[in-house]
């Protein structure tokens, strides 16, 4: 069965118990992209190693007024 057969299937389950429908695949799929990033950050502050990402690049950009590859 596909995603979007299974998505057909509890929406019509939810519909005959009276429950709220459920979201359509791929409706949170940035949101759990940026949750993995957020740990991978927090995780990597917790073991010692700098954090990357828009804060550093925005601090590099302060400070060299030029954006930094990689970041």
């Amino acid at each position: 069965m596909s995603i979007t057969e299974l998505y057909i299937l509890d929406t019509y389950r939810a519909r005959q118990h009276g429950d709220p429908t459920p979201p359509a695949p791929g409706a949170h799929d940035w949101q759990a992209v940026r949750e993995l990033r957020d740990y991978r950050r927090f995780r990597a502050v917790v073991a010692g190693r700098p954090a990357r990402g828009r804060v550093r690049a925005a601090l590099a950009r302060l400070l060299h007024g030029r954006p930094r590859p990689g970041c």
